[in-house]
């Protein structure tokens, strides 16, 4: 894989959690062991879920292989659940193999690696079911003023708009807990979603849920949200945004989105013809939703005399539509076509890679297949023996998609080479293999006290650099290093073999010290002035106020959520 610090990831969650740095922040391994605030700035999620796996005693290995297969089968059930409410069950399964087994998906895992992304995948179709479900589902408390507060919210809390509601939030927070970025471009398609929702049902009654699933969801998120947006500007994060990363070196062409079959295991490189990775929609998908786009054209034309009577009577018309604007919009949007809207809008650039939008197209196109059976239906004016027929030839042409899905990107479905070995936790946390993981990705989130990134390890937790010291007892944890310092001339200098991030602060004998960064310290390590005698060090990073404010935001949302589900079946109890 391109991403090959999946195992090191979890490695240093299950450090932080056997630690007891909860939330994780700090990892001690990365950054060629100088530290790193990776969990300050990357997900979580997909290795909270994976730490799972490990408190049942599977390996390292095994828990990154599951964790990735959970990515396919959760977003496989999402999509059945999203597109059921529309097409029916055959029309859901139709629409969950598409997006399983679209070969975007296959790059994101095979290829690319990429955990997150395949996390994210996952939620698309959770939030927009979640919140179909609680606009069809108004609240229905009547709004009389001698209605008590307490009876309001009884009745809210035992209804169906509040299991809805806490389900976008919990989806949200999926979402935002999985990929950064992906939040950024799926934000409008939700909004438009809305839109939709509203102008189906003609009422704005769910405006209140949809706030409280909003305020729910950032709360739930906050511990990594807030501080993830505010405290990228101490890292060198905008060295991921030119060079290589520069998008405009990373779209594709017409062929690799549409007709190319090649697919191959290297990097998106600047030159289309020397691209290693596969880019394509997938034949079938975007073959499928011109032909359902077709059979929607000859069915509002035949019904142009009372279209709108039709599309509230068929509601599932533009919920296609908007997904055929989004699915090929979001194609347009990996083509350089799309540059001025790129140069337009600023924040794209965070995006690095124009084709990261495959991932609203895959999702866009896999829900419109869905739509097949349902727009081959009978209408219900023929007789049985007639639906029984329509019905055989509604199952054979799924199956008949189905197979010929499968036949075309089974292929995609497999590690690079075939059988590559058994590979064990001691090979991937030893040697080479070791200090490769070390070291990748350094520039990611490297603090910006660093003007370079490291060109070796950490030998020492500390090292003294002026005067007559001894150090002794230096030990090391995930958030935090003590040692003792012997020092026998009127002072010494100590150099702490940590990255200085805010948050770090040093102590000697229990009285904090001023940390120093000298002018040829290159690799933004921190350094302390100590006096004559015993020195007893700690060095241990603490919440910034952002850090404190947002842990207690989410500490708050959490508990009041529990409290709720609780006090919820306390009153059906009571029913």
């Amino acid at each position: 894989m391109h991403d090959d610090l999946q195992m090191m990831r979890q490695l240093e969650m299950e450090k932080c959690f056997l630690d007891g740095q909860i939330p994780c922040r700090w990892v001690p391994d990365m950054g060629y062991g100088f530290g790193f605030p990776l969990y300050n700035f990357y997900p979580p999620l997909p290795y909270l879920v994976g730490q799972l796996f490990r408190v049942i005693g599977l390996s390292f290995v095994a828990t990154v292989k599951l964790t990735f297969a959970l990515s396919f089968i959760a977003s496989g059930v999402g999509m059945y659940l999203f597109a059921k409410e529309f097409f029916g069950r055959l029309g859901g399964t139709l629409s969950a193999l598409f997006y399983i087994w679209a070969p975007y998906h296959a790059v994101d895992v095979y290829v690319r690696g990429a955990m997150n992304e395949s996390w994210a995948l996952i939620w698309f179709p959770f939030i927009l079911w979640t919140s179909y479900k609680l606009m069809k589902e108004p609240e229905k408390v009547k709004n009389k003023k001698k209605v008590l507060i307490k009876e309001r919210l009884d009745v809210w809390v035992k209804s169906k708009s509040f299991v809805w509601s806490v389900s976008l939030a919990l989806s949200w927070f999926g979402l935002l807990t999985s990929h950064n970025l992906m939040v950024i471009i799926f934000a409008p398609v939700f909004i438009l979603w809305l839109i939709l929702l509203v102008i189906q049902n003609k009422s704005l009654s769910s405006f209140y849920n949809l706030v409280f699933s909003g305020v729910l969801a950032f709360g739930l998120a906050a511990f990594f949200s807030v501080p993830a947006l505010l405290e990228n500007k101490f890292t060198h994060v905008k060295s991921t945004l030119v060079g290589y990363y520069d998008y405009t070196a990373h779209f594709v062409s017409l062929d690799q989105l549409f007709t190319s079959r090649f697919w191959g295991y290297g990097p998106s490189v600047w030159g289309i013809e020397d691209d290693g990775m596969p880019f394509q929609i997938g034949h079938l998908h975007w073959t499928v939703s011109i032909a359902v786009f077709l059979m929607l054209v000859i069915l509002l034309l035949r019904k142009r005399s009372n279209i709108v009577n039709y599309l509230n009577e068929k509601h599932f018309v533009l919920p296609v539509l908007l997904m055929l604007a989004v699915g090929w919009f979001t194609a347009f949007m990996a083509h350089s076509r799309s540059t001025p809207i790129w140069l337009a809008v600023g924040q794209l650039s965070y995006l690095q890679f124009p084709w990261r939008f495959l991932t609203l197209t895959t999702f866009a196109m896999s829900f419109i297949a869905g739509a097949i059976p349902t727009l081959i239906a009978t209408n219900g004016k023929h007789n049985v023996i007639y639906r029984i027929f329509m019905a055989q030839q509604r199952l054979l042409i799924s199956v008949l998609l189905v197979g010929i899905l499968l036949a075309l990107n089974w292929n995609y479905f497999k590690p690079q080479n075939g059988k590559m070995g058994k590979l064990t936790d001691e090979e991937k946390f030893t040697g080479a293999a070791w200090e490769l993981q070390q070291t990748a990705g350094i520039y990611d989130y490297l603090p910006i006290y660093a003007e370079m990134a490291p060109n070796g390890p950490q030998k020492s937790v500390a090292e003294v650099m002026e005067g007559e010291a001894k150090l002794l007892e230096m030990v090391q944890g995930t958030e935090w290093a003590e040692l003792k310092a012997d020092v026998v001339s009127d002072e010494a200098i100590v150099r702490i073999n940590i990255f200085k991030f805010p948050g770090w602060r040093v102590f000697s004998n229990k009285q904090e010290l001023e940390v120093d960064i000298p002018d040829d310290e290159k690799w933004g390590r921190m350094y302390v002035k100590l006096g004559k005698g015993e020195n007893k060090i700690k060095a241990k990073l603490f919440n910034t106020p952002e850090r404190s404010v947002s842990n207690t935001v989410s500490l708050v949302a959490w508990t009041l959520l529990l409290a709720a589900i609780i006090y919820k079946k306390r009153l059906i109890r009571l029913r």
